[in-house]
């Protein structure tokens, strides 16, 4: 029997993600992947880092607020003390460049932004970057790859775009090894917002993998702390998902909602990163 590609293994988490109110089994997994299910599950475990049944606890039964972190202090803290292991702040692996006020103003006219679908522990993704850095990264919906698409086209509309997953395919490798924990060069990243925004991005990287803090925290760490609403408005817009970790801002209460790849897919990454952290 030949091995199973990773795109199969990403295919089977977009699915899980679209039917996880379903808690589809490893028999219906690996019948619907065409393999035998020890196989399959083996090779699920060895790619994703935890079984098909495993995740679908995670991503039904983890209560939330056990993943919510000491709010603000722990921003305040966060990038002067640094931390260890896989708990390190992807603010130390990410070099951030935002867009100057007139090429915010083109909307990306002149630029070049090459994009690509690569597979993923979370889905397929799709990545852009352009000559200074990833600039747009979100997933595929529904096993459809138009929607990230079309999302990433209303963002810089007036770009010139070219599909080459060969070109971002080192991109998405680094970028995936930086979400493990692993040693990686760092990345680039071309950043188009306003001045908020961005400030608000820059304090999400400096949430540790493992964790979450709230939106009240995000805006107290910003000396806003009436700013919750707006810091949510930004969160929502942040352009390059998981790099810059939007999925760790929850609700205070511990409720896990509002994220733009839909709420599942926040489980998932969230279940993911507390089993990156526990091994």
């Amino acid at each position: 029997m030949s091995d199973i590609s990773e795109k199969v293994i990403s295919e089977s988490i977009d699915y899980i993600v679209a039917h996880w109110q379903d808690q589809p089994d490893l028999d219906h997994l690996a019948r619907r992947a065409g393999y035998e299910p020890t196989h399959f599950q083996k090779v699920f475990t060895r790619m994703v880092g935890v079984s098909p049944k495993k995740l679908n606890q995670y991503m039904n039964a983890r209560h939330a607020r056990d993943l919510l972190l000491e709010g603000y202090s722990t921003l305040e803290a966060a990038y002067s003390t640094g931390l260890s292991g896989n708990g390190r702040l992807f603010d130390l692996m990410v070099n951030v460049e935002a867009a100057t006020p007139g090429e915010v103003q083109k909307r990306g006219r002149g630029l070049c932004i090459c994009y690509g679908f690569h597979p993923s522990p979370m889905g397929d993704m799709l990545i852009a970057e352009t000559g200074r850095g990833i600039c747009w990264l979100g997933f595929v919906v529904d096993e459809d790859r138009n929607v990230p698409l079309q999302r990433l086209l209303k963002y810089w509309p007036l770009a010139d775009f070219s599909e080459n997953e060969s070109d971002t395919r080192q991109t998405a490798e680094r970028m995936l090894d930086i979400w493990r924990g692993k040693r990686s060069p760092k990345l680039d990243i071309h950043l188009y917002g306003t001045n908020f925004q961005i400030q608000v991005w820059r304090a999400l990287l400096k949430i540790p993998c493992g964790g979450a803090v709230s939106y009240q925290d995000v805006a107290s760490y910003l000396g806003k702390p009436k700013a919750s609403r707006a810091v949510g408005g930004a969160v929502g817009a942040n352009p390059i998902s998981l790099l810059i970790p939007c999925h760790r801002v929850i609700q205070s209460t511990g409720i896990i909602e509002n994220y733009g790849w839909g709420t599942p897919r926040k489980k998932l990454i969230l279940a993911l990163e507390a089993q990156n952290i526990a091994h």
